[in-house]
């Protein structure tokens, strides 16, 4: 009987132990001017298959992708297609105005800044089949007691459409194409919005994203190619075919679509190291973004330094609540936060230093009012991650 029953239990463990909670995708890369490299890469990618996550598997990065947008924009400003100041009803062909205030104009600065008036409380995404221009003629869309450039920030994603519409129609170029040529193309990085334009290879590497619940959220095999991946409006096919630049670039996610691996993020991020010593910006460009920080936003806990869809963190000031990083070094670039994922990138540009990093199946704000600042998982994981590159370097 004796053995009988330790064989029954040598059965059972091994069920026990494979039934334990996976372990959440997490990767952290850190990179200086001259290189990037993994510092964790651990947990599962996809628990319906077991495949461990890598170093540079593509995932949502949610809101970083405002900063890859803005990156596009300045681009296209160095071109001469668009200029920060202009009136975008120049480039849409049609007018952009907040309700209360039909003489101001809504500008690419101001929307990148999150100072247009524009909020989401109207929503912002607009699928494919429906119209932008109706969208914004939604009363519930604008800040109503003050003009554009005078409302007070309000993190908006609504605006995001708005900016990647307006890079459409100054090119004739799909937002995504843009994105390729201006910013993936000339820093040597596979990324892509929606997973329009991911090749098969960085397909079959998604990393899937869970709820804190266990509960899938996206990027399941059933939420990818050749699936679709865009947004659509009812009754209307899934299909880019007939699709006109200019006219909604919302079907792209521009607001937060973007899939790409942490190394090639982290690429991104070496940029803003290197920015003073290369061609990628031009001097104009470069000092109108990272200046752009300075502007400061009185009534908010976290986005208290935000510019041209760039931001400031651990200010040594102690008003805001945007403590990340053990050491308190202010760090500009930004976070992103959807479907169980918190995601970040960020450099010490004094020190010449970055940090690309997500982790998934993080539990969800606890109430609506509860809006800005990092997760206790993102903040451990991050002095875990400056131990870490401390132990390596000896000190």
């Amino acid at each position: 009987m004796t053995f009988r029953l330790i064989a029954a239990l040598l059965l059972i463990l091994p069920m026990t132990a494979h039934a334990a909670e996976p372990v959440p995708a997490t990767v952290v890369i850190a990179f200086d001017r001259e290189g990037v490299r993994p510092i964790i890469v651990e947990g599962v990618a996809d628990r319906e298959s077991g495949r461990e996550v890598e170093a540079n598997d593509p995932v949502r990065i949610a809101s970083i992708s405002k900063l890859i947008m803005a990156l596009a924009t300045l681009r296209l400003v160095d071109e001469g297609k668009v200029a920060l100041d202009a009136d975008v009803s120049d480039y849409l062909g049609w007018q952009v105005r907040s309700p209360n205030f039909p003489d101001a104009k809504v500008t690419l600065a101001q929307l990148l800044s999150h100072r247009s008036g524009l909020r989401d409380r109207a929503g912002y995404v607009i699928p494919l089949g429906e119209s932008l221009q109706e969208k914004l003629a939604e009363p519930e869309a604008w800040y109503a007691d003050a003009p554009p450039g005078e409302a007070p920030f309000e993190y908006a994603n609504l605006g995001s459409p708005v900016v990647a519409t307006v890079l459409e129609a100054a090119t004739g170029e799909s937002y995504d194409a843009i994105v390729e040529r201006t910013v993936f193309g000339p820093l040597g990085v596979e990324g892509c919005l929606n997973w329009i334009g991911c090749s098969e290879e960085q397909v079959k590497r998604a990393v899937v994203l869970y709820r804190d619940t266990g509960e899938i959220a996206r990027d399941d095999p059933a939420d990818l190619p050749p699936n679709c991946t865009v947004p659509v409006a009812e009754d209307s096919e899934c299909s880019l075919e007939n699709y006109v630049p200019g006219t909604n670039a919302s079907v792209f996610s521009p607001q937060g679509g973007v899939r790409i691996g942490m190394m090639d993020l982290a690429k991104i991020g070496q940029q803003f190291l290197k920015s003073v010593d290369d061609n990628f910006l031009t001097d104009e460009t470069t000092m109108a973004l990272f200046f752009s920080i300075f502007e400061r936003h009185e009534g908010q806990d976290f986005f208290c330094s935000y510019g041209l869809a760039l931001q400031s963190i651990d200010n040594s000031s102690g008003r805001c609540e945007d403590n990340l990083f053990p050491n308190g070094r202010i760090r500009i670039g930004h976070a992103g936060e959807a479907y169980g994922l918190r995601s970040g990138l960020w450099m010490d540009v004094r020190a010449g230093t970055g940090i690309a990093y997500f982790t998934t199946a993080v539990p969800p704000r606890q109430s609506a009012e509860d809006e800005g600042g990092f997760d206790p998982r993102e903040i451990a994981l991050m002095e875990r991650a400056q131990r870490l590159l401390s132990e390596q370097s000896g000190d």
